[in-house]
């Protein structure tokens, strides 16, 4: 049946399948963290650039100092940015500072502790061997070598051998734009003052930090009253992002009218309800291109089916290979199946001496945010009768990760 809740794994599968990462566009290397490189990065350069010093010390012909101590003058110095002028000579040391080119004819460093210094001379006091305290040309990257592949996100490290590269822009996959729109006639922002019957608007803060933490753009947060025209209108508004988050008025209630407004926009209906707990109210379509989620309107929830779904579109979205973020943790205490469902318990991570080890927050409600508060992970429980004994290990999906 249409209706019928649909398995976790099939419902990944199928979000996954309708998620095509997005084009190309060039950007400010300061503005790519966090981005997906739509193409290869290859050197031009030899990094490091030239052979260069490990060292404090003084650049040596290693043969002058075989039957050490050896005493040699020092005819000059070779500092970070500013190469000694003349090349070395038999007999000769040049002091070099660490980064500093090695000046020609020099083919090892003596550490600055390992050789005394006096009226421009150094006695050098054990023997160098060739090729001591040098970093050689190339020994981190040469010409024409692919320094980065496609696909690979752009982290700090990322950026720092970019930046060695002397790349200025980058060619990366356009981040996903996200609208978010939150639904309901109880719904008050932090700043109004509370009524009778109302509640303050969490999602619209969850849902949107989640999203950019994801590393997509947010480009709209709205929200909307129980109404139907109302509905339609903010969703028309959303559907022009590329993805469009709706929480609440996605369920079968008299006043849930989301729906209804996505079928008025020809949005076609890929899933309705999961088999999960919490989070079985949730709906995705596509249109055109963009990717529609219909979250929950309890916090949790909405949170939960965003880490599940969401995030793994939004990285593909992006460019990026949406992994499942997770592992195995050992249950500290037991914890009760759903059955027919799949629970998703929000939980701590200890490590301990045989891996990592996990303990459910105290109360699970789907309207329960501070359950939030700490959880490193969700402990997916999967469906069945009794329960998961302690010590058993169970999957997790990270929180954090991408």
């Amino acid at each position: 049946m249409a209706d019928q809740p649909l398995d976790l794994a099939e419902a990944i599968a199928r979000v996954l399948a309708r998620s095509k990462p997005l084009p190309a566009e060039t950007v400010p290397l300061r503005m790519a963290l966090g981005m997906t490189l739509y193409e290869d990065v290859v050197s031009e350069l030899a990094i490091q650039p030239f052979d260069n010093s490990a060292m404090d010390g003084f650049a040596v012909r290693a043969a002058d100092t075989a039957g050490a101590p050896a005493t040699l003058q020092v005819v000059g110095e070779s500092r970070a940015g500013r190469p000694a002028q003349r090349t070395l000579e038999r007999g000769e040391a040049i002091a070099i500072s660490t980064g500093a080119m090695l000046p020609g004819g020099a083919d090892a460093v003596v550490r600055v502790e390992r050789a005394t210094r006096r009226n421009g001379e150094v006695t050098v006091e054990a023997a160098a061997r060739a090729g001591e305290d040098v970093r050689r040309a190339g020994e981190d990257l040469g010409p024409g070598e692919v320094a980065l592949a496609r696909g690979t996100v752009v982290g700090p490290a990322e950026l720092g051998v970019l930046a060695s590269l002397g790349v200025a822009e980058v060619r990366c996959h356009r981040r996903p734009r996200v609208a978010v729109v939150t639904s309901g006639d109880e719904l008050l922002a932090p700043e109004e003052p509370m009524r009778a019957g109302a509640i303050y608007d969490s999602n619209s803060l969850t849902i949107p930090a989640l999203a950019k933490r994801a590393g997509a753009r947010v480009i709209s947060v709205d929200r909307i009253p129980d109404d139907p025209e109302a509905t339609q209108a903010g969703i028309e508004a959303a559907l022009r992002a590329d993805v469009a988050i709706v929480c609440g008025g996605v369920s079968v209630g008299e006043h849930d009218h989301v729906r209804e407004a996505f079928a008025w926009h020809d949005v076609r209906q890929v899933f309705w309800r999961l088999a999960l707990k919490p989070g079985g109210p949730a709906w995705f379509g596509a249109h055109n291109g963009t990717l529609a989620f219909g979250l929950p309107g309890n916090p949790v929830s909405a949170m939960v089916v965003f880490a599940l779904l969401v995030r793994p579109a939004l990285a593909k979205l992006a460019g990026a290979e949406p992994r499942r973020a997770r592992t195995a943790a050992v249950l500290d205490e037991p914890c009760a199946r759903a059955r027919g469902r799949v629970s998703a318990l929000r939980c701590s991570l200890v490590l301990g001496e045989d891996g990592w080890h996990t303990r459910p927050a105290p109360r699970q409600g789907s309207h329960v945010l501070t359950s939030m508060l700490g959880a490193d992970a969700l402990a997916l429980i999967p469906p069945g009768e009794g329960c998961v004994a302690a010590g058993e290990r169970v999957e997790v999906e990270l929180l954090e990760a991408r």
